[in-house]
């Protein structure tokens, strides 16, 4: 049961600490990249955009942890109350690039529309993929209902009549880090794929749909969830493209973001994912698909549980909690992450693949949705940086590439149907 303390914090202060997670993300900001969350959800009706304007103004209450600014303190960054009226704008070829919060009424969140489409990216340090999907369903349900239709609460939608929770504002990575617990972090370099980079703030994105019925047979034939299978094709793919090459060759591993939420019964808003890593060594011979498909399996559920989790999210939480790190000004705290992250971004994987999983959505409001679309941050040094989220029948995967070359994406794509997945590929380049 929530302390007096905690209801007190969100209740009546008009400022928020950062959670653990998204202490780093203000230091790596820069004028060329940041943080930024896209999903989009896909209605069967046209968007109007003062009713959507509405919509959003209706359900931010509900949401204090994303009515906030970013404000520098002299120590660490904290979350202020934000009294201005979020904007909703028509949606851009150029997606998830750098939000400037002076020029968004100081939000660190967008809403976008096009046609059918809302669109909602967000800085990182605010929340999650999951985080997003709660506020972007609830937004399109709030939506619904002002174009004359009745939708329930259930799922992704939440009660716009209820006053936020207390555990959904928590930071859970303090409350379910095991004391005393560390997880040593990667530090050596891996093989990367590089190309010609793409003009700033310009990125190629494309999304392949396919059926969730198909990929779940395919995945389960070999034993393996929908997750290991696509986190299986990344490492064969790359694997292939480094024998290409000349040179050393190195590990090739991938980042898998993990939703921490599922193993300690969490239900927070704010930030609650960590990054698992499927490495495989081409140094020790040859493998077939089937062979890093098991490696793949057996890797992430040896290590996808609570004791793992709680060392990890300690490993972080010891940082946020030395007295001397705590004694260090901010302007210091942050040219040291900027320097680390110039030197060391993505540096120990390959490529990210996170699943998002299933949108859930109440049944009144399904026949109004036609599908969703997840993409994580364009990386800095990955070519390959896919998000996946299944949507009623449909399966997307969506691919952020900051170079010109594409070959990341076909191959990934070509290897589907080979295996007799049938995907259908949109992109914002023609």
């Amino acid at each position: 049961m929530p302390s007096k303390k905690s209801k007190k914090q969100w209740a009546d202060k008009p400022w928020f600490r950062l959670d653990n997670a998204a202490l780093i993300f203000p230091g790596q900001n820069t004028e060329q990249w940041s943080n930024v969350i896209r999903i989009s959800i896909d209605l069967t009706v046209p968007i109007e955009p003062p009713k959507l304007q509405r919509a959003l103004c209706d359900i931010l209450p509900r949401f204090p942890t994303m009515a906030v600014q970013l404000k520098t303190g002299f120590f660490w960054y904290y979350f202020e109350k934000n009294e201005n009226e979020p904007i909703v704008r028509p949606d851009s070829n150029n997606q998830s690039v750098r939000i400037k919060y002076h020029e968004n009424n100081r939000f660190l969140f967008r809403v976008f529309y096009y046609r059918n489409r809302i669109a909602l990216e967000a800085f990182h340090a605010l929340t999650d993929g999951y985080g997003c999907a709660v506020f972007l369903c609830t937004l399109a349900a709030q939506y619904l209902r002002l174009t004359g239709h009745d939708i329930s609460c259930g799922g992704m939608v939440l009660d716009l009549s209820e006053k936020p929770r207390p555990e959904e504002l928590e930071d859970s990575f303090i409350r379910n880090a095991t004391p005393g617990a560390t997880l040593p972090r990667g530090t050596h370099k891996v093989y990367h794929k590089t190309g010609t980079p793409l003009p700033a703030h310009t990125f190629h994105i494309i999304t392949g749909n396919m059926p969730v019925s198909v990929v779940k047979q395919r995945a389960s034939a070999r034993g393996a969830t929908v997750t290991e299978y696509f986190t299986a094709v990344l490492l064969k793919i790359y694997l292939d493209f480094q024998k290409q090459e000349a040179g050393k060759q190195k590990e090739v591993v991938i980042q898998v973001p993990v939703n921490g939420r599922k193993a300690f019964g969490s239900q927070t808003l704010r930030n609650m994912s960590v990054c698992y890593t499927v490495g495989i060594d081409p140094n020790l011979g040859d493998y077939t698909f089937d062979e890093l498909l098991r490696q793949t399996s057996l890797w992430l559920r040896y290590v996808n549980n609570q004791k793992t989790l709680g060392a990890m999210f300690n490993s972080n939480v010891q940082l946020q909690t030395s007295p001397l790190l705590r004694a260090i000004p901010l302007f210091i705290k942050d040219f040291a992450i900027r320097l680390s992250f110039h030197f060391t971004a993505e540096k120990t994987n390959t490529a990210l693949f996170t699943n998002l999983g299933v949108i859930r959505l109440p049944e009144d409001m399904q026949p109004f949705v036609k599908g969703c679309i997840f993409m994580p941050s364009v990386g800095k040094r990955n070519d390959g940086r896919m998000g996946a989220v299944s949507c009623g029948d449909t399966l997307s995967i969506t691919v952020a590439n900051r170079y010109r070359e594409t070959d990341t994406e076909r191959e990934f794509f070509r290897f589907l149907i080979r295996d007799g997945i049938p995907v259908k590929i949109i992109s914002n380049f023609t």
